[in-house]
Parts: structure tokens; C-alpha cells; sequence
């Protein structure tokens, strides 16, 4: 059996172990291996398991990765994510939709202290679909509103898929948050005028609540302020040269866990459950890494990265017709996968086909920047996206009386801006790029 039909095969059996609903890890070390043992021995195939598992697990950037999950979870354990929700409905909670929007706000806020897109779709739910259920917001626009906004934990940053693409591609993180910025800040502003739009053609789906005093407004802008100082200390100090992003992922995390303790929210309960959740939601990326490694490792014996790369090279399309076929196949992998596998497994195949293209002559780094950008917010797009959307089952989890059908309903004026901003960012990548001139 040739290489190539091994490598189809490994592709064919991953496949499936999803269907079967096998873990993520599972699914792409599984055939890996196997693929892996096909093409070598026995005594190579122990070699690159004893050899992968090493050299992944002492890389020392991807400890920014546990270290910006754990400011995440101090943020959650110690009230600092209703503290956002709070502030952010005390201002805008008066208008039609308004807590609606503050909960995308608050998403934004908490986006900047977690990284993870699922993460901030748990916590935000927990926070604020209670009170928009309260104030008789309609289901449909109150989980597709959380929804959509949880994927704000991946586009402002910190972003743990950033923080992987930079590891697989070699790039400088700093510049990819940089970059993230303004997408992140465009997403959040569009989610909130959607919102402004769906409730003045539909103004039955939301109730505007009493307008706050303003004492109290002030007294809830007052009670965000560890986070304002977290986020300005953190990326105030990577930015201006002061630390690496990992270190700056360290001071962030204890950070975050002084602002908990000094909002005396913080037991010695949550503290455990802070890190234990850091714990396993640190074992389970690096699981992945480890399944994608193995497939990964098999796939280059195969040489389908080089056969690849080279085939897209030579199509007879425009360049940025195949970067837009790639970011519809990461689309399509999002109703499946999550967003690490999907980086994992596809970024070593496609990231040297990308950089072989000739897009808007840019050079090698800002092409590879441009290029990561589009791929976080074509992520973003596959979490909220049907049949599967993970963020859609995140928040429906919770908000269990509402019928997913009428989730996935509402996301939809979601996805169109979704789109439109990734369009606009296919053709404009000064849009993202613009802030690494200004930093850099």
C-alpha cells in the first residue's frame, strides 16, 4: 500500500472515531499510529512516541496557556464575570436589548482575561441569562446573544488558538494579539448593532429595564476596576517590552487572583476549583496536541503536506480564492471539532500551501499573521454556526428551556456580520495589520 492511500486512510478512520463520538485526542492519535506503524516498524513508532510526548509537553511558550486559563477561572470563582455583566447592563441595560448587550460587553471584558471561546460562553450564561429571563427577554435572543458574544473569548485577546498558531507557525504572539485587536473590537460592535436592529424590528423579543442612578452606575463601574488594571498592567507590559507573553500570562494570573481576593469572593473552595479546572482543561489541550502530533508526524511521511501545498500552488484560481475555499473548509470542520483540533491538525498541512501564494504582497510574517487572523475568526464562525456549533450547546446547556432550533435561529443575523467582517478582512488586511505598524 503506497503512502498517499495511507495517509487518505488515517484521514477516512479519524473521520469516523468522531462519528462514533471519540474523543478528539483519541481520534487523531488513534489512526496516527497506526498510520505511522504501517509506513515504519515497530521500533520507530516507539521512538516518535517516546520522542513527541517529551518534546511537546517542555515546550516553555505553551505555558502561557494553563497560565492564561487560570486568569479565566480566578476571574469566574471570584465574581469578577457578574461584576462585568453588572456594570455593562447599568448603562446600557435601560435601552430596548440592552442587557442583551451588555452581555456581549461583558463577553468582550471577560474575553480579555480568559482566551477561550467556550469558557466565556459558560461563565457570561451563567451571569446573565437569569437576568434577561427576568426582564422577559425572548430565548431566542437571549442564548443566540450569549452564544455569538462567547466568541469573543478567542478574538480579543488573550486567545489560546492564537497562542497555538503562533507555537505551529513560529510567529510572534505579541504581534497576533496586536493584529486581533481591532477584528475583536469590530465583532463586538457588530454583534451589538445586530442587536440594536433585531429588537427594533422585533421589539416583542426584549423589554427595556429601568433606567440605573447614577450613583449606582458609578458604584458598578468602580467594581471592575482589577480588571481594567489586570488587562493595562498585562498588555501595557508585553507590549511595552517589559515582559514576554508568557511571563505577562504569569502576572495576569496573579493578578487576577489579588482582584478576586480583594472582592473577598474568593474561598479557599473556589481556589481549588480554580486550579482544578486549570488542571483539566490543560490536560485536555494537551492531549490534543498529542493525538495531532501522531497524526501529524504520519501525515508527513506521506509527504500529503508537500504533495498539497504544492498542488495549490499551481491551480489555475486567484490566490485569494483558495485562501477563501480554506477558510469554508474550516467553517465546515467547525460543526465537528473544536477550535485547538482544528488548528492542530490543519495549520502544519495548509500553513505551507499559504505561504507559497502570493496574497496582496505581503511579506512572509504579515502574510502568516493576516493568514492566522482570518482562520481565528473563520473558527469563530464554526462555533456558533449550525448543525453542531459548540458555543450553541454551551449555552443551551443552561438555558435548557429554550429549544436549540430557535438558538440557531437567532444566531443567524449574528453569522451575517461574522461574514461580512471576515469578507471585509479577506480584501482589507490593513485592517488587521495596521496595529502591528503602529506597535512594532
Amino acid at each position: 500500500m503506497d503512502a498517499l492511500t495511507i495517509g487518505l486512510l488515517m484521514f477516512v478512520g479519524m473521520l469516523i472515531l468522531m462519528a462514533l463520538r471519540v474523543p478528539i485526542a483519541a481520534a487523531m492519535f488513534v489512526p496516527g499510529a497506526l498510520g505511522y506503524w504501517a509506513m515504519t516498524q515497530d521500533a520507530a513508532l516507539l521512538n516518535q512516541l517516546k520522542g513527541s510526548a517529551v518534546a511537546r509537553l517542555t515546550v516553555y511558550d505553551l505555558s502561557v496557556i494553563p497560565l492564561f486559563l487560570l486568569m479565566g477561572q480566578f476571574a469566574t470563582q471570584g465574581g469578577l464575570s457578574r461584576a462585568l455583566f453588572q456594570a455593562a447592563a447599568a448603562f446600557v441595560g435601560h435601552i430596548r436589548g440592552g442587557l442583551a448587550m451588555a452581555a456581549v460587553l461583558s463577553a468582550a471584558a471577560f474575553g480579555a482575561v480568559c482566551g477561550s471561546s467556550v469558557a466565556t460562553s459558560a461563565t457570561i450564561t451563567q451571569v446573565a441569562y437569569p437576568e434577561m429571563k427576568a426582564h422577559g427577554y425572548h430565548g431566542r435572543l437571549a442564548t443566540a446573544t450569549l452564544a455569538s458574544g462567547g466568541t469573543l473569548g478567542i478574538l480579543i485577546p488573550p486567545s489560546v488558538p492564537l497562542v497555538v498558531y503562533a507555537i505551529l507557525t513560529e510567529q510572534n504572539i505579541a504581534k497576533l494579539f496586536a493584529a486581533a485587536m481591532v477584528p475583536g473590537l469590530l465583532a463586538m460592535l457588530g454583534y451589538i448593532a445586530v442587536i440594536a436592529v433585531v429588537c427594533r424590528l422585533q421589539p416583542e423579543l426584549a423589554s427595556p429595564s429601568a433606567p440605573t442612578p447614577w450613583p449606582q452606575r458609578w458604584q458598578a463601574l468602580l467594581g471592575i476596576w482589577p480588571i481594567v488594571v489586570v488587562f493595562v498592567v498585562v498588555f501595557g507590559g508585553i507590549y511595552g517590552g517589559l515582559f514576554s507573553p508568557t511571563e505577562g500570562a504569569a502576572v495576569g494570573a496573579v493578578g487576577t487572583f489579588l482582584a478576586a481576593l480583594l472582592r473577598r469572593e474568593l474561598d479557599w473552595a473556589g481556589i481549588r476549583r480554580s486550579f482544578m479546572g486549570t488542571a483539566e482543561t490543560s490536560a485536555m489541550v494537551f492531549m490534543i496536541f498529542l493525538g495531532a502530533d501522531m497524526m501529524n508526524a504520519s501525515l508527513a511521511l506521506t509527504q500529503m503536506p508537500k504533495l498539497l501545498a504544492d498542488w495549490m500552488v499551481h491551480l489555475p484560481v486567484a490566490p485569494l480564492a483558495i485562501i477563501a475555499a480554506i477558510m469554508v473548509l474550516y467553517v465546515v470542520l467547525g460543526c465537528v471539532m473544536d477550535e485547538l483540533s482544528m488548528m492542530l491538525l490543519t495549520i502544519p498541512v495548509l500553513f505551507p500551501a499559504v505561504m507559497g501564494l502570493d496574497l496582496w504582497g505581503l511579506n512572509p510574517e504579515m502574510k502568516a499573521i493576516w493568514f492566522g487572523i482570518l482562520v481565528l475568526m473563520t473558527v469563530g464562525i464554526g462555533m456558533t454556526a449550525p448543525p453542531v456549533g459548540l458555543n450553541v450547546y454551551v449555552v443551551n446547556s443552561v438555558a435548557k428551556e429554550v429549544p436549540m432550533a430557535e438558538t440557531y435561529k437567532g444566531v443567524m443575523p449574528f453569522l451575517l456580520t461574522d461574514v461580512a467582517r471576515t469578507v471585509a478582512m479577506l480584501f482589507f488586511p490593513s485592517l488587521c495589520l495596521g496595529l502591528i505598524t503602529l506597535f512594532f
